[in-house]
């Protein structure tokens, strides 16, 4: 007697078609339920002896488990046949490449998983008065999830970052076990070991497994390693916001007493967290403009300096700085290189692939896409991502799994999105420079530009923002901004809907105009986040607010 592919314990060879199909699903209650997930399968075929049972016949064929079935199925059946779908999964990539005639990793672990399919008590399959009992083999050793897992690669296969975006973490095998489509959601605390011998052995770096909801989560490492391909990073670190990632960075690399370099126009609260909270540890810094490269070397002759860590484009002038010349120079001098690319996104610069030692994004922005949702990243090599994890996990700035399922359904329209942008922003720019009611137009696309030549050489688009001074005072602005019908006047940028700011009220209002433009911030300026509306539109919209002003 054989019996269909469906990867249950009770059934113990694969068999040719049969239309009804039969729906063998693990028990979520149960104790011996993986923690990754579960994985559902069906019975596509049964053959009986030499014979197949085909046509409307086989219409009354069912499935009768022996009285004690259920008992074997809360102890160990469900868990191997939740561990054996783990094995189809990778016996599809196997199977994708089954041309070549070499057998890849995929394969190999396939046939790992098939060598360890547990025992079970007997299946009787029934037809009529016709009885056939099924023996299984005897129980194993569970297949360990990350072992089939571990060296699969996009590479073979995926070769843009689009695809990328959509498929990296999920579509050659994941961390929780299933079949759907959409990566789920794991909404626990912790993790539960199934005796104390596999703890030990997670401890002893033996097993890899969850632990402690605070330290990962199936949903946020699919998020990590959708990152990681597309800034072809080694490993990647998402945690609650932007400024956790950018915060926890710092203190994780500069130490007490150290010294760090930034640039002049950055984020107004990662200014204040440098200015005010790092001096508290003994840290000091040197502010340089992000051009200035003879003021970069002179704090790296003048100063034992850690690490360099600027924005490019910066917010919200856009200024760029030349990754790959800095990197350069800090490397020289023992420093480390971190570049925040939320602007620029990891579509339209790849600051690792420049020579950053680290690449930093807010994903509230781009990343997630969607105005719905808070995440910072951090990405690079796996000995730095290390170090800054070690600190997370006890600072606990930790992203909640619905919020990484956020930001991985973002990501997949991400490089759609960025195009729509990139194109709405470079036209809009140009439209506005040639506008006798705006003075300026700040953008790294436009060849007026302070560092377009950085820009264009770094970078393959230029960013959804761009950012403009009026042709009056803070009320003119005002009445401009008021006039505009389609962006949400808000914080934030790099959704789908356009936001619109003036950041002398939005973010600098607690300081005196004076103070203001010292960090070159007029009250005639206009941050513009450009949604994926239609440009027409948009275009419309902000000449008859010009025109009303």
């Amino acid at each position: 007697m054989a019996v269909s592919s469906c990867p249950c314990p009770n059934y113990s060879a694969a068999a040719a078609a049969f239309s009804p199909s039969f729906g063998c699903r693990s028990d979520p209650s149960g104790t011996d339920q993986p923690s990754h997930g579960r994985f559902s399968c069906r019975v596509n075929s049964v053959r009986h002896g030499t014979a197949s049972f085909l046509g409307g016949g086989m219409q009354s064929l069912i499935l009768k488990f022996p009285p004690n079935f259920m008992r074997q199925l809360s102890t160990k059946a469900r868990r191997n046949c939740s561990n054996i779908g783990v094995a189809q999964v990778v016996a599809a990539s196997w199977s994708n490449n089954s041309a070549t005639g070499i057998p890849s990793a995929a394969a190999n672990a396939t046939a790992a998983a098939a060598a360890t399919i547990p025992a079970a008590e007997p299946v009787e399959l029934i037809d009529g008065d016709e009885v056939a009992v099924v023996e299984g083999p005897e129980e194993n050793e569970l297949v360990q999830l990350e072992d089939l897992t571990n060296d699969l690669t996009y590479s073979s296969f995926l070769s843009s970052d689009g695809s990328l975006a959509i498929h990296a973490g999920e579509r050659l095998g994941r961390g929780i076990v299933t079949d759907a489509i959409t990566t789920p959601v794991v909404n626990t605390s912790a993790y539960f070991f199934k005796k104390t011998s596999e703890l030990i052995d997670f401890k002893e770096k033996r097993r890899a497994s969850f632990e402690y909801g605070r330290y990962g989560n199936p949903t946020t490492v699919v998020a990590e390693e959708k990152i990681s391909a597309l800034e072809g990073a080694e490993s990647t670190l998402i945690m609650a916001s932007g400024m956790c990632a950018s915060t926890v960075m710092l203190m994780a690399l500069v130490p007490a007493g150290g010294h760090l370099v930034t640039t002049t126009d950055c984020y107004r609260k990662t200014r204040i967290f440098i200015e005010t909270i790092l001096p508290k540890m003994g840290i000091t810094a040197t502010v340089i403009d992000p051009a200035d490269m003879e003021a970069l070397e002179s704090a790296l002759e003048k100063n034992n300096v850690s690490l360099f860590f600027t924005e490019s484009p910066t917010n919200p002038l856009f200024r760029c700085v030349d990754i790959e010349l800095v990197s350069e120079l800090c490397h020289r001098n023992g420093a480390l290189v971190c570049i925040d690319g939320t602007f620029a996104t990891p579509l339209n610069q790849k600051a690792l692939t420049l020579g950053a030692d680290l690449i930093l994004h807010s994903a509230t922005k781009f990343i997630g896409g969607h105005n719905d949702v808070l995440a910072g990243c951090i990405s690079g090599s796996t000995k730095l991502v290390s170090e800054i994890r070690n600190l997370h996990h006890i600072l606990g700035g930790t992203l909640n799994p619905n919020a990484a399922y956020l930001i991985i359904r973002g990501m997949k329209t991400l490089h759609l999105r960025v195009q729509q942008q990139n194109s709405t922003a470079l036209r809009m720019a140009e439209l506005l420079e040639a506008h006798p009611k705006v003075k300026r137009v700040y953008y790294p696309g436009l060849p007026s530009h302070p560092e377009h030549h950085i820009a264009k050489r770094q970078m393959t688009g230029f960013g959804g923002v761009v950012s403009f001074e009026i042709d009056g005072d803070l009320m003119t602005t005002v009445k401009f901004v008021d006039s505009l019908k389609i962006p949400y006047i808000a914080p934030s940028f790099g959704g789908c809907e356009s936001i619109v700011d003036q950041p002398a009220i939005m973010s600098y209002w607690d300081l005196a105009q004076s103070e203001r433009e010292k960090y070159g911030i007029k009250d005639n300026l206009v941050r513009f986040s450009f949604g994926v509306e239609d440009f027409d539109d948009l275009k419309a919209d902000i000449l008859q607010a010009l025109e009303t002003i």
